[in-house]
């Protein structure tokens, strides 16, 4: 596969402060990549680095192949940005607005632009002052979608809008993804990255704690399982790798590590199966795991 991002040891200093220490990824063609961390924990930093906003303090950081820093206008010809706060001239309106990114860009979709205002429901005609954020935000991803790019970068972009508005959008970039392109998606809303994302990277403090495909980080977690047995299922409890184990009568649920759902699946068979099912751990789940107070202890 063409790689398209390319970020090797990364980091990135404010005086003593270590924003960024030692960040891994990559994107190839095609593919998303879902960037997860609460506030300060070097997202943004990150992006503002791949931008060009910001100078790195060490590692290497490229796209198609060019340094992030030195070749960042020639990298600008072929990206869309969409901030998380967006902020506009209040004069203009919303379409004059989206036809200055466009013509800024250089490149765009045709049609796209009125097909994707049509989508968003935004009106076009009405000055930027008067516009909610969630309003402000689709100004962005009109502007972004209707941009001829080959790596999409989103930060937050779904910030203020709807669930509708917030499926649209992630209708745009299944559609992005079919074509080729290659998505960089920082956002706060876990369901959407799990729609979305081919692969997932979770900073904490400056550093990539997790990286990998939805499946690869599944088997550090628990599966769910929800059982009726013929016998009675109690001895499931006795299992290792089994947690928070529930029964009632033949039915049971209860949590299994990933490397002992052979051992579980072995000793039902032997119980008699009337109804089996089971749960990947979600990607809140995943996120959690490096979050909560209470592994954080246990870590």
């Amino acid at each position: 596969m063409t790689n398209v991002v390319e970020v090797k040891n990364l980091s990135k200093n404010f005086g003593k402060f270590q924003a960024l220490k030692n960040v891994n990824f990559e994107i190839n063609a095609g593919e998303v990549l879902g960037y997860l961390g609460p506030n300060g924990a070097g997202k943004s930093t990150t992006i503002r680095t791949l931008l060009g906003i910001i100078k790195k303090s060490g590692g290497e950081a490229k796209i198609f192949g060019k340094d992030v820093w030195s070749d960042a206008i020639d990298i600008h010809k072929a990206i869309a940005y969409v901030p998380g706060d967006v902020y506009l001239w209040p004069n203009l309106t919303g379409g004059a607005i989206i036809d200055l990114f466009l013509k800024l860009h250089g490149k765009q979709i045709p049609g796209k632009r009125d097909e994707l205002i049509k989508k968003f429901e935004l009106d076009p005609k009405k000055k930027a002052r008067s516009y909610s954020k969630g309003n402000r935000q689709k100004i962005a991803l009109i502007a972004a979608l209707a941009s001829e790019a080959d790596l999409y970068i989103f930060d937050e972009p779904t910030s203020g809008l709807d669930p509708l508005m917030e499926a649209i959008f992630q209708e745009e970039v299944q559609a992005l993804k079919a074509q080729g392109k290659s998505i960089l998606l920082s956002s706060h809303i876990l369901s959407e990255v799990e729609k979305l994302a081919d692969k997932v990277a979770v900073i904490k403090a400056g550093e990539i704690v997790d990286y990998g495909t939805l499946d690869d980080l599944r088997h550090f977690t628990r599966d769910t399982v929800k059982v009726e047995t013929s016998a009675d299922p109690a001895p499931l409890a006795q299992i290792t790798g089994v947690f928070d184990f529930t029964q009632d009568g033949n039915k049971a649920t209860f949590q299994v590590d990933s490397n002992q759902m052979q051992v579980v699946m072995q000793q039902l068979t032997s119980l008699g199966i009337v109804k089996l099912e089971t749960t990947p751990p979600s990607l809140e789940e995943l996120f959690m795991h490096h979050y909560d107070n209470a592994n954080d202890a246990r870590n």
